[in-house]
């Protein structure tokens, strides 16, 4: 059975649509990276299994539960760490996870948890006097508490220094290990690439790409960043950006002055080479790179979106290749 289903859910605040029509299956024991950029919907979602707000229209369960009619029990069966986490100053950090174990009525060690997570010899200490780092272990340690079959994690790695992010990938696979399912949520892809079995990516509601990490790299394997330098700008840098936009296997157009980069596929590239040609200029230099993962997903969130998008030639072309030599349209 699943750990977590979404059919069809869209979410509406007045005018605003925060999730359109979005459906999505998370397997138990598996760790799903949520991704997108701020204000793409992440946190709706998560408010939205939780039952801290309820949809607009389609169905969520967790469990196979229902997340409206049986909240109490996912919430029980889950641990959370949400973004942006406030804690008691005045109360050490012993107290928070001891507060924590106490509401889920579990019999965990807090001293235990405190030096899983890093900060058992800061057990004592008022939590006021924490850094952000302390603090997001400090919240970790609390959703930990009573073992949940669900850790739900938002934007975990606020705050953390780079050990801290190693640390937390550490203890998100060993609590995948354990077999607990992992609903990872950031606008960072470096901090899931590690730790993520399948990907979601999240943009303005709508779901634009679903795979496995290795899945989304082997995506950009053909694709080749074209970064050209032109002797003077083109004559007329309208039709210059048509003539490449026009080229099949172009992805991206973007650019200022007489600097233009292309990401196309490699068969493209002496096509696109020779269309700047065509357009009476000259190409003092050039480089091609490899298109990363990193840079699929800046195609998949940057830019705006049109309606029915599917892929990041779609949600890129709009802003990105009327930039193209010198940013005329």
């Amino acid at each position: 059975m699943p750990a977590i289903e979404l059919s069809n859910v869209t979410k509406r605040f007045g005018t605003e649509t925060a999730l359109d029509d979005v459906s999505l299956t998370v397997e138990a024991g598996e760790v799903y990276g949520f991704l997108g950029p701020n204000g793409a919907g992440k946190s709706t979602t998560i408010n939205l299994l939780l039952d801290f707000v309820r949809p607009t229209a389609g169905d969520i369960r967790v469990f196979g539960l229902d997340a409206q009619e049986e909240s109490q029990e996912i919430r029980r069966r889950t641990g959370i760490l949400p973004e942006g986490v406030e804690l008691y100053d005045r109360l050490t950090g012993r107290q928070h996870v001891e507060f924590a174990i106490e509401s889920k009525a579990a019999d965990d060690d807090p001293d235990e948890l405190l030096k899983w997570v890093g900060i058992d010899e800061a057990a004592s200490r008022a939590v006021g006097g924490y850094s952000k780092g302390m603090a997001q272990r400090l919240a970790l340690a609390t959703a930990l508490v009573d073992s949940p079959e669900l850790l739900i994690l938002d934007e975990p790695s606020t705050g953390l220094d780079p050990n801290g992010a190693r640390e937390m990938r550490r203890i998100i696979r060993a609590e995948r290990d354990r077999g607990a399912t992992v609903f990872f949520s950031s606008h960072h892809l470096g901090q899931v690439d590690a730790v993520c079995d399948r990907v979601g990516i999240l943009r303005d509601g709508r779901i634009v790409a679903e795979d496995t990490v290795d899945g989304l790299r082997e995506a950009t394997a053909s694709k080749t960043q074209l970064r050209i330098r032109l002797d003077r700008l083109p004559p007329d840098p309208s039709a210059a950006r048509t003539a490449l936009e026009a080229i099949d296997g172009v992805s991206t157009v973007s650019g200022s002055g007489a600097e233009v980069s292309v990401t196309c596929e490699d068969r493209a590239k002496t096509t696109v080479l020779r269309t700047i040609e065509d357009q009476g200029v000259g190409i003092e230099d050039f480089e091609t790179t490899e298109s990363s993962l990193e840079e699929l997903f800046a195609a998949y969130t940057t830019g705006p979106a049109r309606a029915g998008s599917s892929g990041p030639a779609e949600t890129t072309e709009s802003t990105e290749k009327t930039e193209q030599t010198g940013g005329q349209s």
